[in-house]
């Protein structure tokens, strides 16, 4: 069975990741807790665009780098900081061990995707990645998920799951695509302004794989 996953605040904790770096980095070039505060405010989560939010951490803190630079500090800190959940391990292992073919779907640039992958220790527990950059396509299109079924040897006509954190991205792209879906809330409230629901509801990746492997 075909179990696609998001990468960013499902397979991994990439908000977790980023306030830990910047708790420690920040305040290391000078800057106050205020400023810590801030950039976790701009990062929105990983939505804004790292380039810019590269260049208003510089300008903020004043920093005699260039944009460059300061880019790839943003994202090596980033990849540093991610750590491995031996839960959603366990959690991928035993589906795996059931026949399902878990594929790693994200948006995102090749190199810090695959990065992240592999600092997270998920890349040796997957059947495969589709990053956007590579594929030449991002969620919520069709293509996308198309391309995930066919690093697993399936197709999206022999049904699946997805299972991921953004309900346009993740979960409205996936269902248009067929799949049933299992969207991770993070405490919110599913959009009112989005006509498509998700499957199933969960609270974590480890819980969410695991409710698909013992679903009758």
């Amino acid at each position: 069975m075909l179990l696609l996953i998001d990468l960013d605040n499902t397979l991994i904790d990439r908000t977790g990741s980023f306030r830990s770096w910047a708790t420690q980095w920040i305040p290391a070039q000078g800057g106050s807790a205020e400023d810590v505060s801030w950039a976790i405010e701009a990062d929105r989560d990983g939505y804004e665009p790292r380039p810019r939010l590269a260049e208003r951490i510089r300008e903020r803190l004043h920093l005699a780098v260039s944009p460059e630079q300061m880019l790839v500090d943003l994202r090596a800190g980033l990849v540093e900081h991610l750590k491995f959940d031996p839960q959603v391990g366990a959690a991928l292992s035993s589906a795996v061990a059931a026949g399902w073919s878990p594929v790693v779907v994200t948006n995102g640039t090749v190199r810090q995707q695959e990065a992240k992958l592999r600092r997270a220790g998920f890349d040796q527990l997957v059947a495969g990645w589709v990053i956007s950059e590579g594929a030449g396509v991002r969620k919520p299109d069709r293509r996308i998920f198309e391309l995930g079924a066919e690093a697993a040897g399936l197709s999206l006509a022999d049904g699946g799951w997805m299972l991921g954190d953004h309900p346009e991205y993740d979960i409205a792209g996936a269902a248009r695509a067929g799949l049933q879906t299992v969207w991770l809330h993070l405490g919110r409230p599913w959009p009112e302004d989005l006509p498509i629901r998700p499957t199933r509801i969960a609270d974590d990746c480890a819980g969410a794989i695991r409710g698909l492997l013992h679903a009758p």
